[in-house]
Parts: C-alpha cells; sequence; structure tokens
C-alpha cells in the first residue's frame, strides 16, 4: 500500500524544510525517556523528512531511526547526520509498508506526517506503526489539524474532512491533508489496538495573524 505523497518529492527538491523538532515532541521524549538509558531506546522518526526529529534524536544518544518517502529528503538527512558527526539509520520507505521487524522501537515520533492521508490510510498505518512497536511502546503525534485551521474546506474535497491542494493558509499546496476532530482520533487510534489515548490540543496564529493554526497532539500506548 502507497501512501507516500509524490508532491513532497517535489517540496523537497525545491525548497530547504524544517531543520529542528517541535516543542511538543521534545517535551514528549524529555517526559518519558530522558531519565533511562538512552542507548537502549529505539526511536523512529515516522516520515522524518529531512531529519529534523532523527538529528534531535541521535544528538540526545537514543537508538536513532528515521524514514520517508522523499529520496531527496533522505539524502539530505544523511548528509546533516553525518556532518555532525551522528549515527542513525535512515532509510526510503512508505509508512503504510515498512520493513522494520515486530516490535522493534520503543517510540514512535510522528510529526505532521499521519495528518497527510485520507482517513482510511490513516487508519492502516497506525496498525503499521504498532505492529512495529514493542508492548509498551509509545507512539506520539502531533501536527493533527483541525477544522479552525485557515484553509480547511478549500481545495478539493476527497472525503469527509480531507481536503488537497488547499488555497489559503499555511498547508496551501502541500498535497492531502485530513483533518481530526476529538472523537475521531479516539476511536481510530483505538481501533487501532492502541491504548491510554491521551488527546491535547494547541490554536495559535501566524504572519501576523493572517493565519490561524489549530491541531491535536496525541499520546498513546501499545
Amino acid at each position: 500500500m502507497k501512501t507516500f505523497d509524490d508532491m513532497w518529492e517535489v517540496i523537497h527538491q525545491e525548497q530547504e524544510w524544517g531543520k529542528y523538532p517541535s516543542e511538543e515532541v521534545i517535551r514528549f521524549v524529555a517526559r518519558n525517556f530522558y531519565k533511562l538509558d538512552r542507548k537502549k531506546i529505539r526511536v523512529l522518526d515516522f516520515g522524518c523528512g529531512t531529519g529534523a526529529v532523527t538529528w534531535y534524536i541521535a544528538k540526545e544518544g537514543f537508538d536513532a531511526y528515521g524514514f520517508d518517502g522523499s529520496e531527496t529528503a533522505i539524502k539530505k538527512a544523511i548528509m546533516r547526520i553525518e556532518q555532525e558527526g551522528l549515527k542513525a539509520n535512515l532509510l526510503v520507505a512508505d509508512a503504510g509498508n515498512l520493513s522494520y521487524e515486530d516490535n522493534h522501537f520503543d517510540a514512535i515520533v510522528d510529526s505532521a506526517v499521519i495528518c497527510g492521508n485520507k482517513l482510511y490510510d490513516v487508519k492502516n498505518i497506525l496498525t503499521e506503526a504498532k505492529r512495529v512497536l514493542k508492548e509498551g511502546g509509545k507512539i506520539f503525534s502531533t501536527g493533527l489539524f483541525n477544522c479552525k485551521t485557515t484553509g480547511y474546506g478549500t481545495g478539493e474535497k476527497l472525503e469527509e474532512g480531507t481536503y488537497r491542494e488547499m488555497t489559503e493558509g499555511a498547508l496551501a499546496h502541500r498535497g492531502t491533508v485530513h483533518f481530526f476532530t476529538v472523537n475521531e482520533i479516539k476511536s481510530t487510534w483505538e481501533e487501532a489496538g492502541f491504548k491510554n489515548v491521551k488527546i491535547d490540543s494547541v490554536e495559535r496564529t501566524d504572519m501576523g495573524g493572517e493565519y490561524t493554526i489549530g491541531f491535536f497532539i496525541v499520546e498513546a500506548e501499545k
């Protein structure tokens, strides 16, 4: 099953992308894993892009892994890791068909990747994420956008809550985006087999108040 949107290969070829992880990602990793033996904690940057989260995980001493569907993004991520003398296992792969073994990771970090799919594919991706997580492992997702985000409802409607090639806001011309509700997150994550689903939310403005960005943050356990 292919879930990667080829538009992101073009984006990574034409522009630089984020180099640093979000505050939410750092908080999740720090709260759950800083006091443990980091060398033994295997963390997967789920759809790593150019490696912002992978870089952070490796720099903090964890066993770092990352994948992305974009060959260009992975090349950039590998170059950065090597230039800074860090170690990470990086490869080109699709979120819906991973080559990792079952029960392989202690944690998965999804930074605005899962949201770039129709709901059917989101469910399949979560099933695959659960497969590669160890029992008791944690999955963290940020950037699960909601309908308060500028641009919601523009572009091509693919299904209820999913739009492609939005014409306004920070997500304009960023391929497919599914906009979530709290109930949808809870039911979807639980149907995929996750438990202890915790949901928080963030709402802020951007570009001097021109845009509103609203998204959910989810932490769950296998």
